[in-house]
């Protein structure tokens, strides 16, 4: 059944948080907890509550590529319309757009990160293997 876990000793829960949640709240994959983030966008080591190995997980670079472009994206059109509509000065473009950019690439990549690491601890993805026929 979808959102089952199928782990014995999953801290205790049977069901499975939402992924969305582990990026939003930094909630554990297994039991919910909110154990994910050690910092604003580094994975602990471990659930301090059912013990899941973080470390175990390769979330990779993936979310930082289509992030970075995202909100290039997003920054630079939003900024050549303020430049057009009200025309201010350089250093008014530096205390907008360099703080914005910074935030919006935190709170998104810890999202993405948990997002993603809970996706795959709840697909159980792993390394690809190829099998040898023998």
């Amino acid at each position: 059944m979808a959102g089952q876990s199928s782990d014995p000793d999953g801290g205790g829960s049977t069901t499975l948080p939402p992924p969305i949640l582990s990026g939003l709240q930094g909630c554990c994959p297994r039991c919910g907890a909110r154990t994910l983030f050690r910092s604003a966008i580094a994975f602990a080591d471990r659930c301090t509550r059912c013990g899941l190995d973080y470390r175990a997980f390769n979330v990779g670079d993936g979310p930082v590529v289509f992030l970075t472009l995202g909100i290039g994206t997003l920054v630079t059109v939003l900024a050549l319309w303020v430049e057009f509509t009200f025309e201010p000065g350089l250093l008014v473009h530096a205390l907008l757009w360099i703080p914005l950019t910074l935030a919006l690439t935190v709170l998104a990549l810890r999202i993405a990160k948990g997002w993603l690491l809970a996706l795959e601890y709840r697909n159980r993805a792993g390394e690809g293997r190829v099998r040898e026929d023998r």
